[in-house]
């Protein structure tokens, strides 16, 4: 098949055949289409778009370039969890060990972060000996054994989306509803789960800037998944300010775990609530969202999600004993305080600025291969709206040296002010229908 006539129909707005879309990812994966012919069919698919049949081929040859992981011999409906991101985003940490614990496997594979902090793979190896590259039989004998396991993908799950997501990110493809949901949905179709529950994020902390974008991919995504014979379910939240109030790999750790002990902040409890009901009801255990939101809250008041998460850190080869005692996390140098230089209320600018601090301190990365610093980030003690006087702590930094600190310093009261008026609220929490 002739690439180049590929090329110019998408030049030209004309829809491409399901035979063109396999040969093109094919012949791609084996070397035999140099980049810049794909560079072209990817600005092509840019600037046209794709309609609902040709995202959904594109995905599902992706996935089918590699390996599709076979959990069959999982009993149950298995039920995984993507978000799109954010800053504070521990979601995947606190939510599986629920799941998992209200009886519904939760077999996830998950990535590392590119941005403003780690993803949930480097959050997770700021646990002492935690591992996160199991082989696929002991990924899938830990679900069996304790209903949760959360490891990163293997190179050969879509090396198809590996591969375009390098081109995207050096050819300005990546804002492209059709090429994000395929990249997302093409790991999750391969990483072998019954049903999926998106979190799609939107505002200054998310990669969709507004509601209306996120609601798009979710609705692109969910379209993909039920072509795919899957369950889907999507839920949109707002990134205009941190989730929570830890940023940063170990700090965020710290935070799911008293979380799972029950001391949950507001925002993350209604995101939590929302996101575990889903999965529970995907996972047929309950029917509605009042019975499953009562079973999550269960699982939390036994006891029961936390020892998932402690058996999950056993089995993942970590130390245990950081349930109990913070100071075996990696531990930053240097604490400083930013204190109020008014009264007033704190208002979040830039979500984005909190999430470039942790950048700052090195707890995120800029290239994939990149080492970062997991002790580093910062806990905001205010939150968005909230009162402040004078000379209040209104956020403390961990850094490795004094110079980092005031540099995060710096970047944190770029992103927030002091506001006379409280400001307006607006919804944490939407659904495709809102």
């Amino acid at each position: 098949m002739n690439f180049i006539n590929t090329i110019e129909k998408k030049r030209d707005g004309e829809k491409l055949s399901r035979a063109e879309i396999r040969d093109f990812i094919t012949r791609y994966v084996s070397g035999e289409i140099p980049d810049y012919q794909v560079s072209a069919l990817l600005m092509a698919i840019y600037l046209r778009g794709c309609d609902e049949e040709e995202t959904f081929e594109l995905t599902m040859a992706m996935a089918e370039s590699g390996d599709m992981v076979d959990l069959s011999g999982i009993p149950g409906i298995k039920v995984d969890k993507h978000s799109t991101g954010g800053v504070g985003d521990k979601v995947t940490i606190i939510a599986a060990p629920i799941v998992a614990a209200c009886g519904v496997p939760v077999a996830k594979m998950s990535g590392r972060g590119l941005g403003f902090t780690g993803g949930t793979l480097d959050k997770l190896e700021s646990i002492p000996g935690f591992v996160v590259g199991l082989k696929e039989e002991e990924f899938i004998t830990q679900v069996k054994e304790i209903g949760c396991a959360v490891i990163g993908q293997t190179k050969s799950v879509a090396p198809a989306d590996k591969l375009l997501y390098a081109l995207r990110d050096v050819t300005a493809t990546v804002g492209c509803v059709p090429l994000i949901a395929s990249s997302i949905m093409s790991k999750k179709i391969a990483s072998g789960s019954n049903a999926i529950v998106m979190e799609v994020t939107y505002g200054t902390g998310a990669f969709m800037k507004d509601e209306e974008s996120a609601k798009a991919l979710a609705r692109t995504m969910n379209d993909i998944g039920k072509r795919a014979n899957l369950k889907m379910e999507a839920v949109i939240t707002n990134m205009n300010e941190p989730l929570g109030y830890a940023v940063g790999n170990s700090l965020e750790i710290i935070e799911a775990i008293e979380a799972l002990k029950g001391n949950m902040a507001p925002d993350v409890m209604e995101v939590i609530a929302e996101v575990t009901a889903d999965m529970i009801i995907a996972g047929e255990k309950a029917k509605d969202s009042e019975t499953a939101v009562n079973m999550a809250e269960e699982a939390l008041r036994s006891g029961k999600a936390l020892e998932v998460l402690r058996k999950m850190i056993e089995k993942q080869h970590g130390d245990p004993r950081v349930i109990d005692d913070y100071d075996l996390f990696p531990k930053a140098r240097v604490k400083k305080e930013v204190k109020a230089a008014e009264d007033g209320y704190l208002r979040v600018t830039s979500c984005a600025g909190i999430g470039e601090c942790v950048k700052i301190l090195g707890g995120g990365r800029i290239t994939k291969e990149q080492e970062i610093d997991l002790s580093v980030g910062l806990i905001m003690k205010v939150k968005d709206r909230e009162k402040v006087n004078k000379g209040d702590v209104i956020c403390e930094i961990y850094a490795s040296d004094e110079k980092d600190a005031a540099n995060a310093e710096r970047q944190y009261l770029d992103s927030v002010k002091i506001s006379e008026k409280e400001g307006h609220w607006h919804p944490l929490i939407y659904t495709l229908n809102d």
